[in-house]
């Protein structure tokens, strides 16, 4: 137990000390205008940006801190091996027990994070002038994504568990099977029956941008089936693009919040770079990829859930399939946080390769770096990310270095 506390301890403090790094780096720079960003953010716009992003990050370093605390001493300080009696004395049977404790820590997990994403929606975005909601739409969006997630994750948990019981030896294969095909479903029902719960998608009705849209993608060789506006800015003015669908079927969904602030030829340019994403095939090997990491994971979780030395690495005697389960989560967790950075470093080599096909299918360079710039401003990015931050987290290159590398390519 102590080695696997300290460890825990260790990448906990290492998590704040970077955020921390991060917001005192954005303290001793944040006043300086980047000159990749001179003509497009002036020292006014800058003062708003710097401070929100710490603000952001002040929230952010008190959120790690609680959350660390919180799960240490739910899984060090006799907080699971209690939650784990309290399940064994309220619910019977293998599958009861293991329905119940999925359920009560959603529910946790639901009702610790919402004091901070009410105060991040109605306090700080609010602030900034981002936060569009109304009180009774936050609750609305809360209770159904919630409701969407306890209903996907039981379903999920129960059927797992019933492969667990029925194929004791190869549960790990099924179980992995199970979770990629939910994923693909969900994958392929989502823009179909749930975004449409949280917002109003129409036809984009602009039609020289629906147009160039559609030559756009056509030239990429990429089927778009629709092209939709969906209205963000009854919850935020922050903006965004996308394509959604899988196979030949795709669909292009743009924020209006992003068709009031851009122009025609930096629209075409953001969705050129989200072109770049499909044709070089990232999304399809991200998520192979994942699946693959998650197979591993089951098949180490079938031969070490069973390990009588389990329970002691958090300093129980015992404990139940699921707290098994659960202690193994949480020390895959801690050993592969050193691959953080790698992982983010393999994304931002995908934002770069994507940014590059945007420019070779359009040949605009500056529609691009102006659509970035716009997006960094309107949103406020930050534009003084310290290195160490960015190279763990950053899973787009800072703003800055995108800009100027498509300037670059004038």
């Amino acid at each position: 137990m102590v080695l696997a506390l300290a460890l825990f301890g260790a990448v906990a403090v290492f998590r704040l000390w970077l955020s921390w790094l991060n917001l005192r780096h954005l303290g001793r720079t944040g006043h300086v205008v980047p000159s990749e960003l001179t003509g497009s953010v002036d020292g006014a716009q800058l003062a708003r940006m710097s401070a929100y992003t710490a603000a952001r990050g002040r929230l952010g370093l008190l959120r790690g801190l609680l959350s660390a605390l919180v799960i240490g001493a739910f899984l060090f300080a006799g907080g699971l091996g209690r939650y784990d009696a309290w399940v064994a004395s309220v619910a019977g049977g293998y599958m009861g027990r293991g329905l119940v404790f999925v359920a009560g820590l959603l529910v946790l997990s639901a009702v610790s994070s919402a004091p901070f994403q009410l105060y991040s929606d109605f306090r700080l975005e609010a602030r900034y002038g981002f936060n569009r909601q109304t009180p009774g739409l936050w609750w609305a969006d809360w209770s159904k994504s919630h409701a969407l997630s306890f209903l996907v994750m039981l379903l999920l948990s129960a059927a797992s568990l019933s492969l667990v019981q029925a194929a004791p030896h190869t549960w790990w294969l099924w179980v992995s099977a199970l979770v990629t095909s939910v994923s693909l479903l969900l994958t392929v029902l989502s823009p179909y029956l749930i975004e449409p719960l949280f917002y109003r998608m129409e036809p984009l009705d602009v039609a020289d941008l629906r147009e160039g849209i559609r030559s756009l993608t056509e030239r990429a060789g990429v089927h778009v089936g629709r092209v939709l506006k969906v209205d963000a800015s009854r919850r935020s003015s922050h903006s965004n693009a996308y394509f959604t669908g899988l196979g030949r079927q795709k669909r292009v969904v743009l924020f209006d919040t992003l068709l009031s602030q851009m122009s025609e030829p930096q629209i075409l340019a953001v969705l050129a770079h989200e072109l770049g994403h499909w044709k070089k095939h990232h999304v399809l090997v991200r998520m192979i990829t994942m699946q693959a990491l998650f197979v591993m994971g089951a098949y180490l979780a079938f031969r070490l859930a069973p390990s009588a030395a389990l329970p002691g690495l958090v300093g129980l005697d015992s404990a139940s399939f699921p707290a098994r389960v659960l202690i193994l989560a949480a020390a895959t967790s801690v050993l592969l946080f050193p691959l953080t950075p790698l992982l983010a470093a393999w994304s931002r080599h995908d934002e770069r390769q994507a940014d590059r096909f945007a420019v070779e299918l359009r040949g605009a360079p500056l529609d691009l770096a102006e659509a970035l710039a716009k997006l960094g401003s309107e949103n406020l990015a930050n534009l003084h990310p310290h290195p160490l931050y960015a190279a763990f987290y950053y899973t787009h290159p800072p703003l800055t270095e995108r800009i100027g590398a498509l300037r670059g390519m004038v």
